[in-house]
């Protein structure tokens, strides 16, 4: 009966060791990635998946870089009015989704012209479903609240 007891007391602190950890976010395990980190990475997998010749590498390349820095910027200036206090109102709100909708656009006609049929397409569906995963992520998010 002894054995048999530390035989179990053994088997469940070694399964405890087994359990692997998943890492949070906001865990100090997890690296931060600088913009320009984000961006290769970015194009990176873009290449992988679209099959990128190199002169389309780069084309999408500046076209990263230029979303980078303008996100940069709208954070930058998002943090600034949190700090100081002071919400938008619904016309700079509107304003701004405008502003949004036609740099949105603005990169579509870019890659458009950058990219073959195929590989917009392919493009197009994988920022479809990047969508729906970002969706899900808020959706599980909102509901450990």
């Amino acid at each position: 009966m002894k054995k048999l007891i530390i035989a179990l007391v053994f088997g469940i602190g070694i399964s405890g060791f087994a359990q692997v950890s998943t890492p949070q976010p906001g865990d100090p395990k997890i690296e931060k990635m600088t913009p320009e980190q984000r961006q290769q990475k970015h194009l990176a997998h873009l290449t992988k998946e679209l099959n990128l010749d190199a002169k389309q590498q780069e084309a999408v390349g500046k076209i990263l870089a230029e979303k980078g820095d303008k996100a940069q910027d709208l954070k930058s200036q998002k943090e600034s009015r949190k700090d100081s206090g002071t919400k938008l109102t619904p016309e700079e709100r509107q304003a701004l989704k405008t502003k949004l909708k036609a740099e949105k656009e603005d990169t579509e006609n870019k890659m458009k012209a950058i990219l073959t049929a195929d590989q917009y397409q392919k493009w197009q569906t994988m920022r479809e479903e990047n969508k729906d995963k970002m969706k899900d992520r808020m959706r599980e998010k909102r509901s450990q609240y």
